[in-house]
C-alpha cells in the first residue's frame, strides 16, 4: 500500500513504479530526445513518437493510432459519442480539450495573439489558420481532385466529401447523411426542438451560434467586411468571399461526374442530383 495515498497494489513493482507520481521523479530517460517518463510503459509509448509506429488501428476507417487512448478517443468520431457536455448550451465533444477550447465561445476569452497585428483567437488552431490565410499565405494541405490548398488538414478532408460524396455521418432518426459530425449535430436539433442560441436583444432562439451571430447583424446594422474591388459591404466574411468570385471568376467546387464547376458548394450538391 502506497504510504502517501493509501492506494494498494498486487505487486511491489506496481507500487514503486506508482510512486514516481508523487516524488516527482522521472528515472526512465529516452536516448534519442533525453526526455525523461516515470514509468518505462510511459517511455515505451513516447518512443513511438520517433520510430513513427501506430500499434493502434481503427476498425472501422483504419487510421494508425500510437496509443489506445487516442484511438478509443478517435471511435467517438464513428459511434456518435460525446461524453464531455457544455453546461452552458449542451453541446457534446469527444475529449475535454474540445470541450474547454468551446467553453471560451460563452466567455468571450481570446488567449491566443496573433504577433504581426495583435488579434486574438480563442484557440491555438484558430490562430493558426488566421496567420496562414492572411500573413504568410501558405495553404499546405492540397485537394487531389481540384488542387485547390487550404490553411487547415481538416478543411481538406471536408473537400474532399464533396468529391467523393462520402457522408460518414447518419442522423439516427431519418436517415440523412452529412460531411461532417459537427453538422449532423446541428441537425438533429431539428429533431429534437434544442435551440441553444438567444438573442440578447429580441430573445429569440436560434440552433447555431453562427445562425445568432448573423441575426444580431439585424440590430446592429454592422457590415464590417468590405470588396477592394467594388466597396460592396457584408455582414459576413463568408458572403465576401463568394461575392470576390464575381470579380475572380473562381469556382472552386467542381463535379466529378461531369467536370462542372459552381461558385458554391450548395449550388454543386444540388447539381449533383441530375447523375443521381
Amino acid at each position: 500500500m502506497c504510504s502517501v495515498c493509501g492506494r494498494g497494489f498486487s505487486r511491489s513493482s506496481g507500487l514503486s513504479r506508482h510512486k514516481h507520481s508523487h516524488n516527482r521523479e522521472k528515472p526512465w530517460k529516452c536516448e534519442d530526445c533525453g526526455k525523461q517518463f516515470k514509468s518505462p510503459s510511459e517511455l515505451e509509448t513516447h518512443r513511438h513518437t520517433h520510430t513513427g509506429e501506430r500499434s493502434f488501428t481503427c476498425p472501422m476507417c483504419r487510421k494508425g493510432f500510437i496509443q489506445l487512448s487516442t484511438l478509443l478517443t478517435h471511435k467517438r468520431v464513428h459511434t456518435g459519442e460525446r461524453p464531455f457536455t457544455c453546461s452552458k448550451c449542451g453541446k457534446g465533444f469527444i475529449n475535454s480539450a474540445n470541450l474547454m477550447t468551446h467553453q471560451r465561445v460563452h466567455t468571450d476569452e481570446r488567449s491566443f495573439k496573433c504577433p504581426d497585428c495583435g488579434k486574438c483567437y480563442k484557440s491555438s488552431q484558430e490562430l493558426m489558420s488566421h496567420q496562414r490565410r492572411t500573413h504568410t499565405g501558405v495553404r499546405p494541405f492540397t485537394c487531389s481532385e481540384g488542387g485547390k490548398g487550404f490553411t487547415q488538414s481538416s478543411t481538406l478532408l471536408r473537400q474532399q466529401r464533396i468529391h467523393t460524396r462520402v457522408r460518414p455521418f447518419t442522423c439516427s432518426k431519418c436517415g440523412k447523411g452529412f460531411t461532417q459530425s459537427s453538422t449532423l449535430l446541428t441537425h438533429q436539433r431539428v429533431h429534437t426542438g434544442v435551440r441553444p442560441f438567444t438573442c440578447s436583444e429580441c430573445g429569440k432562439r436560434f440552433t447555431q451560434l453562427s445562425t445568432l451571430q448573423r441575426h444580431q447583424q439585424v440590430h446592429t446594422g454592422e457590415r464590417p467586411f468590405t470588396c477592394s474591388i467594388s466597396g460592396n459591404k457584408f455582414s459576413l466574411s463568408a458572403t465576401l468571399r463568394r461575392h470576390q468570385r464575381v470579380h475572380t471568376g473562381e469556382r472552386p467546387f467542381t463535379c466529378f461526374e461531369c467536370g462542372k464547376k459552381f461558385t458554391q458548394a450548395p449550388n454543386l450538391l444540388m447539381h449533383q442530383r441530375i447523375h443521381e
